[in-house]
C-alpha cells in the first residue's frame, strides 16, 4: 500500500523530507498510514543470513570484563584490549548479540542487546577486518543468531595493504544498515523514522561494548551513502524486491588512547573495494511486501553525500555527583528490557533521576556521544510524576544550555524557566499533574503516566533539515542514542524503561506552544517500576548453540525444545504496542 500521493518531483530534498514528517505524524483524528492489520503470513524473518558461504563461528569469552557502571561511560579504568577474535566476539555479542530467548502463548521470540521497535530489527552489522582477526582479511556480515561472521569479501594483499598504511592505529571497520521493510510490515510508511531511531540505539549499544575493551568508535563522517554501501557489498548484491539493505554508517574502531585517526576512507580505496567480487545470497525475509513509496522517496532525499572533515568538541564536565549503580557494566547491558507496564505507585529519587539525566549530556572522550555525530540538536521535554524532591510538572533538560535561546521565545510565554537545581540544567516549565497528558499524547498509553517521568525529545527541526537534508536521519540517531543511554541507566538503577514511538505529533508542540516545525518532537520514552509479565518464560541467549554453555550461561530450560543450529526460517512473533519499543 504506497502512499496516496508520490512526492513529486518537483520538490527538492529538503521540503520532501519535511513533508515525509508532516505526512507520517500521528493525529488525534487519524493515524499514519500503515497496512491497518498484521499480516502475519509475511512477518519479515528477525534474523538476515547469506547463504552459500561457510561461516566462521565466534567464540564466547567465558567470563566478562568486570567494568563496574560508570566505566561504560569514562574510558580511564578500561584496560585497552588486544584487538584479537575473541575480543571483537564480545564486542559484536555485547552491541548486536542476542540477549535472552522470551516465550509465552506458544511463541517464541529473541531479544537483543541492541532495542528495537517492536523488537522489528531493522539494523544489520558487518565489520570489515584488516588484520588476520578473523582469519583473511575482508568484509563480514555478522550473524547474531549464530553469532558467526559471514565472509562476503576476501581483500588482496593491495588492497589490505592500503588500509592499512590509511588507518596506521590497530583496528577494523564497523558499519551499519538498516532494512526498511522489517519496520514497514507493521507499522507502515512512519518506519523510516523507527529504523533511523533504531540506528542510533545500535550505535550506541556499539559505542559502550567498544569502550568496555578499551576501544573508541571513530564514525567517517566524510564517506557517503554510496561509499558505505560500496565498501559493505551493498551495491554487488542481488537482493530480493523490497528486502534490500540502506546504507547508514562507517566507523573505525581502534584503542581509545590512539589519536588522530583518520575520518575518512579516500574515493580510491572505495573504488578498489567495490571492485573485489563479493560472495553470499542474502535470505528471503517474507514472501510479500507492501511497497511504500514514500520510504524509498525519502531515504533518497535524505542521502548523505561526501561531506568535508568537520571537527566538533563536547564540552569537559564532570559527572552529577549521585547514585552510581554496584551492577557491572555488562550485566546491566545485558539485562536490558523494555518493560510493558509500570505499577503506577512507585517513586524515585531526585538523585536517580538527574544522575540519570546526566549521562545524556555530551561530554568529550567519553562514551557514547564522543561518536561525534555533531552539536546537540536533540532536548527532552519532561513529564515529572513520581520525583521525591521535585514537584510534579512540565520540565525541559537541555542538553546544550545555549538551546535556550531559541527554545524559550518559541514555547509558551506563561512557561516560568525556572532552573530546578543549581549547576544542572533542568529548568521547571509549569508546575503541576501532567499524568494524563503525557498519557493523551503517548497514543493513549498508560505507560507514560504510570511511570515515574516520561519526556519527548524536542529535535532543533526546520535548521537542521535545511542545513543538510540527510541531517533528519541524524537527528533520530541523536535520539536513539539518547534512548539507549537512558535504558541502561533505568537499569542500573533497579527500573526499567520503554522507548515509544506512537505519540500524537502536534498534540506534543501545541502543549509547548509550538507553532510551527521550528522544533519537532520525534521519539518519546518512559522510566519507572515495572510490572513483570508472569507469563513469560525466558532461556539463555545462545542456548540454541552447543557451544552455548562456554558462554557462562546456565543450560536451556527443562523440556524446552532445542531450536534448530541453522538460523530460523519461522517467524518470531513481535508483541509490542503500535510504535513502542516493548522488546521484553
Amino acid at each position: 500500500m504506497p502512499s496516496n500521493e508520490k512526492v513529486g518531483a518537483e520538490l527538492n530534498d529538503v521540503d520532501a523530507v519535511t513533508r515525509y514528517h508532516e505526512e507520517t505524524k500521528h493525529r488525534y483524528d487519524r493515524q499514519a498510514r500503515s497496512l491497518g492489520y498484521m499480516d502475519w503470513a509475511n512477518q519479515p524473518n528477525p534474523f538476515r543470513w547469506y547463504e552459500g558461504l561457510t561461516r566462521l563461528t565466534l567464540p564466547f569469552t567465558g567470563k566478562d570484563l568486570g567494568a563496574a557502571h560508570m566505566d561504560l561511560y569514562r574510558r580511564e579504568d578500561n584496560p585497552v584490549r588486544d584487538v584479537s577474535l575473541q575480543h571483537l566476539s564480545l564486542f559484536l555479542e555485547l552491541s548486536l548479540g542476542i540477549s535472552a530467548w522470551k516465550s509465552a502463548g506458544g511463541n517464541k521470540w529473541a531479544l537483543r542487546m541492541n532495542p528495537s521497535s517492536g523488537n522489528l530489527h531493522p539494523t544489520e552489522g558487518y565489520v570489515v577486518t584488516l588484520g588476520n582477526i578473523a582469519g583473511d582479511p575482508g568484509v563480514f556480515h555478522y550473524s547474531p543468531y549464530l553469532h558467526a561472521l559471514e565472509p562476503r569479501a576476501l581483500f588482496s594483499e593491495k588492497v589490505c595493504a592500503r588500509l592499512t598504511h590509511h588507518f596506521p592505529v590497530d583496528g577494523f571497520l564497523f558499519g551499519l544498515t538498516s532494512i526498511f521493510w522489517r519496520e514497514a510490515w507493521k507499522y507502515g510508511e512512519r518506519a523510516f523514522r523507527y529504523c533511523n531511531h533504531d540506528l542510533g540505539h545500535a550505535i550506541a549499544a556499539a559505542g559502550f561494548a567498544a569502550n568496555l575493551l578499551g576501544w573508541k568508535i571513530t564514525y567517517l563522517r566524510d564517506a557517503s551513502d554510496e561509499d558505505v554501501a560500496a565498501v559493505l557489498g551493498l551495491t554487488q548484491t542481488t537482493w530480493i524486491e523490497g528486502e534490500a539493505e540502506h546504507p547508514e554508517i562507517l566507523c573505525y574502531v581502534h584503542p581509545s588512547h590512539a589519536k588522530d585517526v583518520p575520518a575518512n576512507l579516500p574515493p580510491e580505496l572505495v573504488s578498489e573495494i567495490a571492485g573485489l567480487p563479493f560472495h553470499g545470497r542474502p535470505n528471503r525475509l517474507s514472501e510479500d511486501h507492501v511497497d511504500w513509496d514514500i520510504i524509498s522517496e525519502t531515504a533518497e532525499a535524505a542521502s548523505k553525500p561526501r561531506t568535508p572533515t568537520q571537527h566538533w568538541l563536547a564540552p569537559h564536565r564532570p559527572f552529577f555527583t549521585g547514585d552510581d549503580s554496584r551492577i557491572q557494566a555488562a550485566h546491566i547491558i545485558r539485562q536490558r528490557r523494555s518493560a510493558v507496564a509500570f505499577d503506577g505507585a512507585t517513586s524515585i529519587s531526585e538523585s536517580q533521576f538527574l544522575t540519570m539525566l546526566d549521562k545524556t549530556l555530551p561530554r568529550e572522550d567519553t562514551a557514547p556521544f564522543d561518536f561525534k555525530l555533531g552539536p546537540v540538536r536533540v532536548h527532552l521535554l519532561l513529564f515529572v510524576h513520581r520525583v521525591r524532591g521535585l514537584a510534579p510538572g512540565l520540565y525541559m533538560f537541555l542538553r546544550d544550555e545555549a538551546g535556550r535561546e531559541r527554545l524559550t521565545p518559541a514555547c509558551r510565554p506563561e512557561f516560568v524557566w525556572t532552573r530546578a537545581k543549581a549547576g544542572v540544567p533542568l529548568f521547571l516549565l509549569k508546575e503541576g499533574p501532567f499524568m494524563r497528558e503525557a498519557t493523551a499524547v503517548s497514543c493513549q498509553q498508560d505507560i507514560a503516566g504510570d511511570s515515574a517521568f516520561s519526556l519527548g525529545m524536542i529535535a532543533d527541526f526546520r535548521r537542521s533539515v535545511e542545513e543538510a537534508p540527510y541531517l533528519y536521519r541524524h537527528l533520530y540517531w541523536e535520539t536513539g542514542m539518547i534512548g539507549q543511554v537512558l535504558y541502561l541507566e533505568a537499569e542500573a538503577h533497579g527500573l526499567r524503561a520503554t522507548g515509544i514511538g506512537c505519540f500524537f505529533d502536534d498534540a506534543v508542540h501545541n502543549l509547548m506552544g509550538l507553532k510551527d516545525n521550528q522544533f519537532q518532537t520525534l521519539y518519546h520514552f518512559t522510566i519507572g517500576t515495572p510490572v513483570e509479565d508472569q507469563r513469560l518464560q525466558t532461556w539463555p541467549p545462545y542456548v540454541h548453540l552447543t557451544s552455548a554453555t562456554s558462554s557462562g550461561e546456565e543450560g536451556k530450560a527443562e523440556g524446552d525444545e532445542n531450536p534448530s543450529l541453522e538460523p530460523p526460517q519461522i517467524k518470531h512473533a513481535t508483541r509490542s504496542k503500535t510504535g513502542s519499543d516493548l522488546d521484553m
